[in-house]
């Protein structure tokens, strides 16, 4: 298997302010590019940049989206990697692609996504026979992110962060929480999805209780409808 097949280099460009973060989040994420933008000064007094950071939270709520955005915002290349589709029966092959993956990104100073991060967890706890092995995967892993270069940026996703080993947990200097939009935040995003055609925002339903991914989803299948119902009208 060639490991690069499975990394997916991310060109789409994402305003952070498009991004709909909890203030905090947002102001978290703002101080980071902050630091990162003055990081030959901070080095100079010996203070260390913050470049790991940890998604966690309801899916669909805008994890791999603020990925984007912040690596839009630090005009970085991103490379995105979902561990689900790398982890093998031979651990060891596994290590080596991660550090494959991770040496790439920190030789071109880029953003590295990793997308199920708690597949490592899960299969850490799946198998008895196999903890050994998964233990030593777990401490590569550690390794890796222990000496993840300053210059690069590291993003790890899950929705299940209570099976991520606790060790992992604390190399992050950053975790953002991701829950389900409230009525109010939602109403902001359907709001800004029916921007483009404002005629059928009242001819919708809004549904809540859903996350972003679901909203979209949900309101771009309304649109399309009606729309080609209308098309179709006017060929009739």
């Amino acid at each position: 298997m060639n490991i690069y097949d499975l990394v997916i280099a991310d060109k789409e460009k994402i305003a952070l302010e498009d991004v709909f973060l909890e203030e905090e989040s947002r102001q978290k994420l703002r101080q980071l590019i902050k630091e990162h933008r003055y990081i030959k000064e901070l080095s100079q007094y010996g203070l260390p940049v913050s470049n790991k950071i940890l998604l966690h939270g309801y899916s669909g709520c805008g994890k791999t989206t603020t990925a984007k955005a912040l690596a839009t915002a630090l005009e970085k290349p991103i490379y995105v990697l979902n561990l689900s589709n790398l982890i093998s029966s031979r651990i060891g092959e596994t290590s080596q692609h991660i550090k494959q993956v991770f040496d790439k990104a920190g030789r071109e100073k880029a953003v590295l996504f990793l997308d199920e991060f708690d597949q490592i967890g899960k299969a850490r706890i799946s198998e008895e026979k196999d903890v050994g092995e998964m233990r030593r995967l777990v401490n590569t892993i550690i390794q890796l992110i222990d000496y993840f270069p300053a210059e690069a940026v590291l993003i790890a996703a899950t929705n299940h962060p209570e099976i991520l080993d606790t060790a992992v947990i604390r190399r992050f200097q950053l975790r953002l929480a991701f829950e389900l939009p409230t009525a109010i935040q939602l109403d902001a995003y359907y709001d800004k999805l029916f921007r483009p055609f404002p005629h059928y925002s009242d001819g919708v339903p809004r549904r809540y209780g859903i996350s972003y991914a679901e909203a979209k989803d949900y309101i771009y299948d309304a649109v399309k409808s009606l729309l080609i119902a209308t098309l179709e009208q006017h060929q009739s």
